[in-house]
């Protein structure tokens, strides 16, 4: 097929569209280093939703953005960073499409009995060789759930529902490459159902909204438990027959201070615990990162660089973390951007 047959497949996609949402439509060439922030979502506890919304099913795995251009695909992490050499299976399957031209946004996630696991996905974000990471045995799915650009033109203007219908139809979708399916009714049974099967939670999505490269209540997380990222400060030193450290001394940032959240130890194989304690070893520094006391005896400190995911119960009062567990780390968000995550109402 000839590239401007393969083009006209895409292009006949936009010529369909109506002429109001044509008129949407920005130019957004191929190999001109077209990237966008990724949209966030912002936790909610509401329960009840109109017509007006749709909802996908919240993943446990890490955000990336897919790239196709007419010589190459790439994969983009949160902050921009390539990570084609930790999924190459996936930049291969974005190289695959009869599509040229494109910028979708998804999840990668691993399953573990049917269920998204980060824990699992640890073992290949560690991973920077192709050749390891193909031979890992720990298999990756990248769920799209959005479409940013198509055939040299910036679709973000354009309602939600529409960008999924054209990411539909203008991918093949095999494995590894899923299409996220989202329902159109949604709230406290759907997500007590979700809950029950062991998901995440689940997202919800004004269905009209057009894609804004920014945290925005268009997009609410639901979530059926605690967690979120939190960056480490500090560590204290193992007891017994623990090896590496005893826990992680964990923070936030608020007000232009970085403030104490509590410690975690739980969560922790052998072989975590002497990766993580060479990472803080590399980073030890001399006075305490947190703003305020942290009464820890025998801590150490380290400088913020580390972000990890950590489940927990609930925040007690005073602001600390209450049953916490370490889930992984995460190297898709600068420690900067981690706040403490309270829900929206309404």
């Amino acid at each position: 097929m000839s590239k401007e047959g393969e083009l006209s497949r895409e292009g006949e996609l936009l010529a369909a569209l109506p002429a109001a949402e044509r008129a949407l439509l920005d130019d957004a060439p191929a190999g001109e280093g077209y990237a966008v922030c990724p949209m966030l979502a912002v936790l909610s506890d509401r329960r009840e939703f109109d017509e007006g919304w749709i909802f996908e099913r919240k993943l446990d795995g890490v955000r990336a953005l897919g790239v196709r251009e007419p010589e190459a695909a790439r994969l983009l992490s949160r902050t921009g960073r390539q990570v084609n050499s930790s999924y190459p299976e996936i930049v291969d399957a974005l190289g695959d499409q009869q599509c040229r031209d494109f910028t979708v946004d998804g999840e990668i996630v691993a399953f573990a009995h049917g269920r998204t696991d980060f824990a699992r996905l640890q073992q290949r974000m560690q991973l920077t060789d192709p050749e390891q990471a193909r031979a890992s045995g720990v298999a990756v799915t990248y769920y799209a759930f959005d479409l940013l650009r198509l055939n040299g033109r910036d679709l973000t203007r354009l309602p939600l529902r529409t960008r999924k219908s054209l990411l539909r139809r203008a991918l093949d979708f095999r494995t590894p490459l899923r299409f996220t399916p989202h329902r159109n009714r949604g709230g406290a049974r759907e997500l007590d159902e979700a809950c029950a099967r062991g998901w995440e939670g689940l997202i919800a999505k004004r269905a009209a909204g057009r894609y804004q490269p920014r945290r925005s209540s268009d997009w609410l997380k639901l979530k059926c438990a605690q967690g979120q990222e939190l960056v480490i400060g500090g560590f204290t030193e193992p007891a017994g027959s623990r090896i590496g450290f005893g826990a992680l001394l964990l923070g936030y940032y608020a007000d232009n201070s970085f403030r104490y959240a509590g410690k975690v130890g739980t969560g922790f194989g052998q072989r975590t615990l002497r990766r993580l304690r060479t990472l803080l070893d590399a980073r030890g520094c001399a006075r305490s990162p947190f703003d305020g006391p942290v009464r820890e005896r025998g801590a150490h400190w380290v400088r913020p660089e580390l972000v990890a995911q950590i489940g927990f119960t609930e925040w007690t009062r005073d602001g600390m973390l209450r049953h916490p567990r370490f889930l992984g780390l995460r190297d898709d968000k600068r420690p900067e951007d981690v706040v403490r995550e309270r829900p929206a109402r309404g």
